[in-house]
């Protein structure tokens, strides 16, 4: 079975600083990582095809992933990034689409993991944003920590136009092990028929050096449960995730949390999932 791998980056320092590598525990990721670096690691994990998902907020990234795109076979889309809350949003994604690659834009993401208002989802602004996405066609990458998930469901339940994808499960805290409020608050948001989840992040919220997959078990099966693996998708998150795993051991790890599933279920975290979701050829 070809898998699709709907979330990971690509960054070159000699273009433009990644300023959120921060502190010594990220140092391994302050270095180029191009795709010719990933390109032999997904092929060698039987990874047919890949969605790049931006990774700072600044406008001039986006048209270069979409360039990316263009050129690669591997990259089958892009989410990109845009100012949700300036007046012109659908002119910026037309631009966009307008661009060498243009025709790669899938979906629009923003950190919403720092916002200090946990409510800034539901802002009048954000929200109407938000409704020019969907009227574009595109996904909104739902980046957000445990807390700030209740706006998020807040905005899923007020724009059901608009296919909402929780990257990394909402970032539960798996080093420590608790799952409430995140079950609670995860379940809540994955109650919204508009609403998927990417399989994605765990080795990085786990501890990096000692996890194991029963660590990230809970998590997994939690949200198995809660969106069933039609709205469920893997992701890599390379190449955060060399943090705590090679892409290798992220692929295997995540074969072995979908054990107990069922072939059709499966190929739907694998591949279909991803394939609806973004319209991926």
């Amino acid at each position: 079975m070809g898998i699709i791998d709907a979330h990971h980056h690509v960054w070159d320092l000699a273009v433009r600083d990644q300023d959120w590598i921060n502190g010594p525990e990220l140092a391994p990721l302050r270095r180029d990582f191009p795709l010719c670096d990933l390109e032999p690691q997904a092929r060698a994990a039987n990874v047919d095809h890949t969605l790049l998902v931006q990774t700072i907020t600044v406008a001039e990234e986006t048209p270069e992933l979409l360039a990316l795109a263009a050129e690669s076979d591997l990259v089958a889309g892009v989410v990109g990034w845009t100012d949700l809350t300036a007046p012109d949003v659908a002119e910026t994604l037309a631009r966009l689409r307008a661009l060498p690659g243009g025709e790669w834009l899938r979906g629009i993401r923003h950190q919403v993991q720092g916002e200090p208002d946990p409510s800034w989802l539901t802002h009048p602004d954000v929200l109407r944003g938000l409704r020019t996405v969907a009227h574009a066609g595109l996904v909104y990458d739902v980046l957000v920590l445990p807390h700030q998930l209740p706006a998020a469901t807040s905005a899923a339940r007020r724009l059901p136009e608009l296919t909402f994808a929780l990257d990394h499960l909402g970032k539960p805290p798996i080093t420590s092990g608790q799952l409430a409020p995140w079950s609670a608050a995860v379940r809540e948001f994955a109650a919204q028929p508009n609403t998927v989840c990417k399989l994605s992040g765990m080795v990085t919220e786990a501890d990096w050096r000692r996890w194991t997959v029963d660590d990230l078990r809970p998590y997994a099966d939690t949200v198995l449960d809660a969106f069933g693996p039609q709205r469920l998708m893997f992701g890599s998150d390379w190449p955060v995730c060399t943090l705590a795993a090679s892409y290798a051991v992220v692929v295997d790890a995540t074969g072995a949390l979908l054990a107990g599933l069922s072939p059709d279920e499966k190929a739907a975290v694998w591949t279909g999932t991803a394939e609806r979701v973004y319209g991926l050829a």
